[in-house]
């Protein structure tokens, strides 16, 4: 029989969860079953596109995670970052931060063609891009968590609040700091969410500096980038911004960082004698305790300014407008 203490413990953590995954209150319309009587297949056919699409290529996973950050922090979760340019419209896809580098549409076009072939005109593209961002993390060995649902569909998109809201890999703890803070996400939703960078790869225009010209990076480590980077040219070259495991949802991430193995200078800044070496530590020794924020920083994340009740639209094409 367990102890009296354990049985405390488990409650505690249980309850702690709980608060964690519970719908944020100001946002009451957002609920994890908005869907169970309107599309119930709703996260089989989400669930099994995600999968075959990561059997195929396990760095779409990252690459759908990817989506959901960015379109997050460019006024709300709106699936604003899915839509083209049009003619009237510069959007967010050829934003300094987006172009030549985003990826994964093509996952949410074919769940999106499917999900309306069962429930025509009910589910939003964003909602859809939540719930794959969620089972692209599980499939990769990462958290899972209540997604809530009921968001609507931005009408249009913008390049400008795009170049202004998402965080450059040239960034110091102090500017992700006060951009995160003011998404209403805390130091430890940034170090926690960081954590998504344990998979997926960057652009050799996005690190060249950082392998270059800064001196908190092992010079073994900086020296094989440097062959893969040059100095000019190569932009389009990758590397996985964890080398250890680059398809797995684990903590080397964080180990990584401690052995200023970082890809990224905004990434390093996380463990460079600042405020957020005590979680980086945290994370690195406990992968349950990643997991847990992870999930919570996810769920807040999802709730930055939705479309709810008659705001926007349903899309049913992800990429354009009604």
């Amino acid at each position: 029989m367990a102890s009296f203490s354990n049985v405390r413990w488990l409650t505690a953590t249980l309850l702690l969860l709980l608060l964690l995954l519970a719908p944020c209150a100001t946002h009451p319309q957002l609920s994890p079953s908005f869907y169970a009587t309107t599309c119930p297949k709703l996260p089989a056919i989400v669930l099994s596109v995600v999968e075959k699409a990561l059997k195929r290529n396990p760095t779409l996973g990252a690459a759908v995670l990817r989506l959901f950050f960015h379109d997050c922090f460019v006024n709300g979760c709106d699936g604003s970052v899915l839509l083209d340019d049009t003619p009237a419209m510069a959007g967010e896809k050829n934003a300094v931060g987006n172009a030549n580098s985003l990826r994964g549409f093509e996952v949410i076009d074919a769940i999106k063609s499917k999900v309306e072939a069962a429930c025509r005109s009910t589910v939003s593209c964003a909602d859809i891009l939540a719930l794959a961002s969620r089972d692209a993390v599980t499939l990769l060995g990462g958290p899972s968590w209540r997604v809530l649902l009921g968001r609507r569909d931005a009408l249009t998109a913008s390049l400008a609040d795009a170049n202004t809201n998402l965080p450059p890999p040239s960034d110091s703890l102090s500017s992700l700091r006060t951009r995160f803070a003011g998404k209403g996400l805390s130091l430890r939703d940034l170090t926690a969410l960081s954590g998504a960078h344990t998979v997926g790869s960057a652009r050799c225009a996005s690190f060249r500096p950082h392998v270059y010209n800064d001196p908190d990076v092992d010079p073994r480590y900086a020296a094989f980038r440097r062959h893969i980077c040059p100095r000019v040219g190569g932009d389009a070259r990758r590397l996985p911004l964890d080398a250890t495991s680059p398809n797995r949802f684990d903590v080397s991430y964080y180990r990584d960082l401690m052995a200023r193995r970082s890809l990224l200078h905004s990434d390093q800044e996380l463990f460079n004698g600042g405020a957020a070496d005590g979680l980086v530590r945290h994370y690195s020794a406990n992968g349950q305790a990643f997991y847990m924020d992870f999930a919570a920083a996810m769920v807040k994340m999802g709730n930055i300014s939705p479309l709810t009740g008659a705001a926007g639209e349903i899309r049913t094409h992800c990429r354009r407008a009604n």
